[in-house]
């Protein structure tokens, strides 16, 4: 049996939204691409494979699997020549040699604490001490190849020595043993010269014991993260098919059954990717998604000579464009759904670079580096990628639609750190009990140096279900009221339907303007017939937004918007002038005439649920707008530095 055979991951479906037409500007310049009839099936591996753009697996046979294994040791993501390319890289390039400046300092660190301990703090979760490990054999194992001091190898020694030891690690949270597993894979892989036979001994047995042999049980099963199509697809199987590559020598028939499973099983994680590179659960779980995920490949093309196509699988050549788009002109992210709160650009941005000729990419994660905004890691060294070092950013387009993700980004230049950049995104909430909020149509804004409409991020809580057994739809951070979206007729129940796709129905842009419709109906599909919200921007620093509601029944409807700035309310409470480090933002309500804005605390409304413990809005509020029993009513808010208004909104 081929290592892929055509059906052999059963069919999922997903709502279908009928019809409608798209069209798209993912290039330079106005673009347009109609399309009818779009049917909106999650369609087994193979069809989504060969429905964009014909790609297919490289399947060998299970026993082949091994067949051009490179002997010996290293073979785990560094090529023939080992860590010399990396000592070079260090000797040449000054960003490479602050970057390996602080891992030693990093390691010399390390040397004065104590190994991790076996711990699970919450109740739930190994993963902080998997993690530790994780990073302590980064820095202590790259540091001692390129210095050979040995305090480095003997305090990774007692490191790995402690977890080896550890009665389990964790596979009923399988994250827990998929990071250390491949923690000690890289300690196995990377020193297995460095080891005495006793030390290989003990590290062989840790892999193998606690770490594959629990991971063929959950292959072997019918449900588990290996049939999921989120991230913990990519980390888990990334792990375990690292810890395979490592020990495959000496147990190929384990290493052979671990590698067929992850190869066969990870598609169905990359498959979110297509058509355009977005990711489904965010731009930060984006980077730990895709991090895993690229580990696997190129250690699969390290060790093996070849990546059985996984970089083929569409869309994922494009997915380096996720995070650029996906943050401000501060490089800091979108926090869409449970994405956390922080700078983006990451070490595989490199990798992609390199891999697919995107010097974009490279860019994208060299000038982090270059500013000192990141300090940079053992894989920006593994992977660092020069190309990117002259190029002008001026040739990307200011703007993308990310289809499928169905995310909306705009900005008025990719070099001005005042510059506009506005995102609205819709989606899918399947993954609702996952990493998705009750959000679409929510938009973040940021102008001027300053973020005037933010995100709710992340409730931690939302983690802990095993302990308050709070359901997440009750958590403000989660709902729509949480969010810069609508809400209609609020109460105690979801404020958008938890298994609703709603999606863009058409995107173009021309000149210096861009418009996106978006069609939420499936996201109110118990309280309207109809809602409709449209994003324009007009660059460089106009931005419009547009709901078209029609309800089932006269209704109360809200509008939200939540920031951290001042808020004063002027001109009949229709304009409102937010107020931050010195600066002024306003959004004024164009339409209906009869309207105003109120200023709210970023809390539950009164008849919402409000449970305890969740996390606190200080420092939030809410810029509203309410409407009591209306059957159909357009709303309109334009925001921007100063307002003359244009023909259209007048």
């Amino acid at each position: 049996m081929s290592l892929f055979m055509l059906g052999e991951l059963e069919t999922e479906t997903l709502p279908n939204d009928g019809k409608g037409k798209i069209s798209t500007a993912n290039s330079v310049g106005a673009t347009s691409m109609m399309c009818s009839d779009m049917q909106t099936t999650r369609r087994n591996f193979a069809g989504i494979m060969l429905g964009f753009g014909g790609w297919q697996a490289a399947g060998p046979q299970r026993a082949a699997l091994l067949k051009n294994l490179r002997s010996g040791h290293p073979r785990l993501m560094l090529g023939k020549d080992g860590i010399e390319p990396i000592r070079r890289l260090i000797q040449n390039s000054p960003i490479a040699a602050t970057c390996y400046k602080g891992i030693r300092a990093e390691a010399e660190a390390t040397c004065g604490e104590r190994p991790s301990e076996y711990e699970i703090k919450d109740g739930l979760r190994l993963l902080p001490v998997s993690r530790m490990v994780k990073e302590r054999v980064h820095v202590l194992a790259l540091t001692y190849l390129i210095e050979k001091d040995r305090r480095y190898r003997d305090r990774m020694w007692a490191e790995l020595s402690a977890a080896a030891q550890f009665k389990d690690w964790n596979p009923r949270h399988f994250l827990d043993t998929a990071e250390m597993t491949y923690a000690f894979a890289i300690a196995y892989d990377w020193l297995y010269a460095d080891w005495t036979a006793e030390q290989r001994k003990t590290l062989y047995n840790a892999i193998v014991r606690l770490g594959l042999q629990p991971g063929m049980e959950v292959y072997r099963s019918e449900s588990g993260w290996h049939t999921r199509d989120n991230n913990w697809n990519q980390v888990c199987n990334g792990g375990m098919g690292i810890g395979a590559l490592a020990i495959a020598d000496e147990n190929p028939d384990l290493a052979r059954d671990i590698l067929h499973e992850a190869i066969r099983s990870i598609p169905r994680s990359m498959s979110h990717y297509a058509p355009d590179g977005a990711g489904t659960e965010g731009p930060t779980y984006w980077d730990y998604g895709s991090r895993f995920n690229i580990k696997f490949i190129s250690s699969l093309e390290t060790a093996l000579g070849t990546d059985f196509g996984l970089s083929r699988i569409p869309g994922f050549a494009e997915s380096g464009f996720y995070q650029m788009y996906m943050c401000g002109a501060d490089m800091q992210s979108f926090d869409f759904e449970d994405a956390g709160s922080r700078r983006m650009g990451t070490p595989m941005h490199f990798w992609m670079g390199r891999r697919f000729g995107r010097p974009e990419y490279s860019w994208f994660r060299y000038r982090e580096l270059a500013s000192g905004a990141q300090t940079g890691n053992l894989l920006d060294l593994l992977w660092f990628d020069e190309k990117g070092r002259d190029y002008d950013p001026a040739r990307l387009p200011l703007e993308r639609y990310f289809r499928e993700a169905e995310a909306v980004t705009v900005r008025s230049s990719w070099s001005d750190p005042n510059a506009l950049v506005v995102a609205m995104q819709a989606g899918n909430t399947n993954n609702f009990k996952g990493h998705r909020h009750l959000d679409l149509g929510t938009f973040i804004l940021d102008a001027n140096g300053e973020r005037w409409i933010i995100d709710s991020g992340l409730d931690h809580e939302t983690y802990l279900k095993h302990q308050n057994n709070i359901a997440r739809e009750d958590f403000y951070r989660i709902r729509a009221e949480g969010h810069n979206t609508l809400v209609i007729n609020p109460g105690k129940g979801p404020d958008q339907d938890p298994s609703a796709f709603a999606r863009v129905m058409s995107f173009k842009s021309e000149g210096g303007q861009v418009k996106a419709v978006f069609e939420l109906t499936p996201a109110y599909a118990a309280q309207a017939r109809k809602v409709e919200r449209t994003l324009s921007v007009v660059r460089p620093n106009r931005v419009t937004i547009t709901d078209r509601i029609t309800a089932a029944k006269p209704s109360d409807v809200w509008w939200f918007a939540h920031t951290t700035a001042d808020v004063a309310l002027s001109a009949g409470n229709r304009r409102a002038v937010m107020t931050k480090n010195g600066k002024r933002y306003t959004a004024e309500l164009v339409s209906p005439a009869d309207a105003q804005f109120q200023v709210m605390d970023a809390a539950p409304l009164a008849g919402s649920p409000n449970p305890t413990p969740q996390a606190s809005n200080k420092g939030r509020r809410k810029l509203a707008i309410r409407f009591s029993g209306v059957s159909e009513v357009e709303i309109t808010v334009a925001l921007g530095p100063s307002f003359v208004r244009t023909p259209s909104e007048q």
